[in-house]
């Protein structure tokens, strides 16, 4: 499996402790400086199904060979990559590394939610600045501040199966990655503490219902299930 723009790791070594084997890439050399160190403090029987921690860009992935990977995991580089030729270059890129019948499992944004809570932050700067409309107007959202989410590149719901499918994949899912619980994250929190029974079972809710269509345009983020098809025998 190649984690592509894993930064730090956190899901390298989460796979790489249930058992697969696991290639990292990330664009930042001082990202993948700490997920080395978590990885060398690792149980080495987890540690060892780490194969490689490359620096590599999503949008070149040329130091690996056609259909190399069973699945792709792509937690970050299609909401961060600045233009949509770099996201297309990347899922192209992505098509060719994952081997026929593999999966890619990638994170997109949708615009509501940011600009919510961009608002909530920034107050009437959020729209004096500009920031609401390119957010509505260019599905782009900018944060120069030192600490804070640098940047995102939106995209409604409606056009990520499209975008998918157009770059060869077929897509199995589509799923709110925080579901219905989106808005009220500290609240359930402390629900787990107060009766863990119906925190589990408001889990499963939102698991059960984060397909829904009506969910996914004020999720935080979408998690898009796609198969990169076999080609069907003439």
């Amino acid at each position: 499996m190649l984690d592509n723009g894993g930064g730090p790791g956190t899901w390298t070594l989460w796979l790489a402790e249930r058992g697969y084997r696991v290639t990292l890439t990330d664009l930042s050399p001082a990202l993948l400086g700490l997920a080395r160190d978590r990885i060398a403090r690792a149980r080495q029987q987890h540690a060892a199904n780490v194969e490689a921690v490359t620096e590599a860009d999503a949008r070149d992935l040329s130091a690996f060979a056609d259909d190399a990977f069973d699945a792709l995991l792509c937690l970050g580089p299609f909401y961060h990559l600045p233009t949509s030729a770099d996201r297309r270059r990347a899922l192209r890129e992505a098509h060719r590394v994952l081997r026929p019948g593999g999966l890619l499992i990638a994170s997109v944004m949708p615009p509501y939610m940011r600009l919510v809570s961009t608002v909530l932050e920034q107050g009437t700067a959020a729209f004096t600045t500009g920031t609401v409309d390119r957010i509505l107007n260019e599905g782009r959202y900018d944060d120069p501040r030192r600490g804070r989410f640098t940047g995102g590149y939106l995209i409604r719901p409606d056009e990520v199966t499209p975008l998918f499918d157009e770059h060869g994949f077929r897509v199995r899912r589509v799923l709110a990655s925080q579901g219905i619980l989106a808005w009220a994250q500290p609240e359930v929190a402390a629900l787990a503490e107060r009766d863990p029974d119906a925190y589990q079972r408001l889990l499963d809710v939102a698991y059960a219902t984060a397909g829904d269509p009506s969910v996914h345009g004020m999720a935080g983020h979408l998690l898009v299930i796609a198969e990169r098809p076999v080609a069907q025998a003439e």
